[in-house]
């Protein structure tokens, strides 16, 4: 395919877009509350009322905004007139959505998109998601995809690519923050008769649905960064290793994956190039440990799903013993962006350390929960408070979990503290895949710490003793203290136990187990000595 082909399909599709756009979510949490259903009946509700050509009903991925779902969104030519935001919409709904779409009042529920859930976002990662059909390629060549995979293999040369991704200072979204352009660099460099690249999709963490919610709503965007991941290094096999429980998921990729074949943009001779890519699935049991990428890797080659020591580093000896670039599916969304718009663009974003946007999930004890892409370096206090609409019913929002089971909790006389890697560090906390949990003042912090150490003991792939022996041990002091029967002893005895199994367990889930106690232990100490003492 040229980049004339690729136009072509981009003017046939804008030509075929209707005035009136009335977008749908199909995610899966819309999913499990009928809102294909929903779809169905507004299809049917346009061919009723014989507006079939100027509306147009789209199914579309996450629309953010989860707690008030399902969402259906009406787009209007006129640019005096708003869009339409429908929530909590039932199959009954749809006849009264389209009397609206002709100027009749309707009774629906309706949100309000210029509040600052919606308006202090900056989407990145998320701008084609509840816009685009995620099922049709053309729907994503129309927002100008697969743009900057011609780009790169028409006019820059690997290490180029290389230099832009690293000049972005673009950093690993998966957890640990890891540039991105120096993993790439070092792969690159490595030696090898093949290469492999790798999207982490394995999202395990409670309250965690990032990852799930981009392949669902723009897969596209995934398999166009690892591309040009692959064309970088000098790859051609990539893996998409995702795990069972997100079928919706599953399912889309494979579609875009046909889809892209058949139009070459995957397989052979990419944009009649001389670059080769194919892109497989691998699905995951759902064992968290799997997230870890050494236990990912033997995994994919058909082994038991545990970590083993580094180095060597998978980017010298990874899959089957070849060097392996991995990156999670946030952190391949962000590379097209990259390369279109310019490595200066994306480093001008967030902070002087931490470049570039994060989607975090809200959720706990928050009025809006949902998807939230904001730059880097916002404060908590405008997630929570602004964006999140602070905690219903008149509470008072005690603590903000970051990170996951690896993560810590964040008291709110911290929430002024800007959300990037190294300020959550310095907390005790990380910044992780992106879980957000807020908790407010009925929050009970040790059975909170409890629940995610019964987490890890439940998810420890058992290899090592500190992990496997020592969540087990932790989470019934914490237990003992929750139900008031430890002693002063038992908790010096509790930090003692952390600090062994954060500095000797082998990987990295038996190594951030311990966050959550010590996070609580620093910032709540009270309530342990109270259930002591009681």
């Amino acid at each position: 395919m040229e980049l004339n082909e690729l136009l072509e399909i981009t003017q046939k599709e804008l030509s075929q877009t209707k005035p009136v756009q009335i977008r749908c979510c199909t995610a899966a949490g819309c999913l499990s509350s009928n809102s294909q259903a929903v779809k169905d009946n507004l299809d049917t509700s346009v061919k009723a009322a014989g507006l079939e050509d100027t509306v147009q009903v789209t199914g579309v991925g996450c629309m953010r905004l989860c707690c008030q779902g399902p969402l259906v969104q009406v787009d209007f030519p006129e640019k005096h007139t708003e869009s339409k935001l429908y929530e909590k919409v039932t199959p009954e709904d749809a006849t009264q959505i389209i009397a609206g779409v002709n100027g009749e009042e309707t009774n629906l529920q309706q949100g309000d998109l210029t509040q600052p859930f919606f308006t202090n976002q900056l989407p990145i990662v998320l701008e084609n998601s509840g816009k685009i059909d995620p099922e049709r390629i053309q729907s994503y060549i129309a927002a100008e995809g697969y743009q900057a995979l011609y780009q790169v293999l028409r006019e820059m040369k690997p290490s180029e690519v290389v230099e832009t991704i690293t000049k972005s200072g673009l950093r690993g979204r998966g957890g640990a923050g890891y540039p991105t352009g120096l993993k790439w660099a070092t792969v690159a460099k490595s030696a090898g008769e093949r290469k492999f690249v790798i999207c982490n999709a394995d999202e395990g963490d409670p309250g965690a649905f990032m990852d799930r919610s981009v392949l669902e709503s723009d897969p596209h965007r995934v398999l166009e960064g690892m591309a040009i991941a692959a064309y970088a290094i000098g790859a051609t096999q990539g893996y998409i290793y995702v795990r069972a429980e997100y079928p919706i998921a599953i399912h889309r990729l494979e579609t875009a994956i046909r889809q892209s074949q058949r139009l070459g943009l995957l397989g052979s001779q990419i944009f009649e190039s001389p670059f080769d890519f194919k892109i497989d699935i691998r699905i995951g049991a759902g064992a968290y440990v799997c997230g870890e990428e050494t236990a990912l890797m033997a995994s994919i080659e058909g082994k038991r799903g545990v970590p083993h020591p580094r180095p060597p580093y998978p980017a010298e000896s990874g899959l089957w013993g070849y060097p392996t670039l991995i990156n999670n599916v946030e952190t391949l969304a962000n590379i097209a962006p990259i390369i279109c718009k310019g490595a200066d663009w994306f480093a001008n974003i967030g902070t002087a350390k931490s470049k570039g946007t994060k989607v975090f999930a809200l959720a706990g004890k928050i009025r809006n929960t949902g998807l939230i892409e904001v730059p880097m370096g916002t404060s908590l206090q405008q997630i929570v408070e602004e964006m999140g609409g602070g905690v219903p019913d008149h509470g008072i929002a005690k603590a903000v979990q970051t990170g996951g089971p690896s993560g810590g909790c964040i008291p709110a006389s911290e929430f002024a503290t800007p959300v990037d890697y190294e300020s959550l560090t310095a907390l005790g906390s990380m910044m992780g895949s992106g879980g957000m949990i807020v908790m407010d003042q009925t929050t009970n912090m040790v059975d909170v710490a409890r629940f995610f150490m019964e987490f890890c003991m439940d998810e420890s792939c058992g290899k090592c003793i500190p992990c496997r022996v020592g969540t087990v041990q932790l989470y019934q002091l914490l237990t003992k203290i929750s139900k008031g029967e430890a002693a002063q002893s038992d908790l010096e005895l509790l930090e003692e136990l952390c600090d062994m199994v954060k500095q000797t367990s082998l990987c990295g889930l038996g190594q951030s187990a311990p966050n959550p106690v010590f996070s609580t232990l620093h910032y709540f100490h009270d309530e342990y000595l109270a259930l002591i003492r009681e």
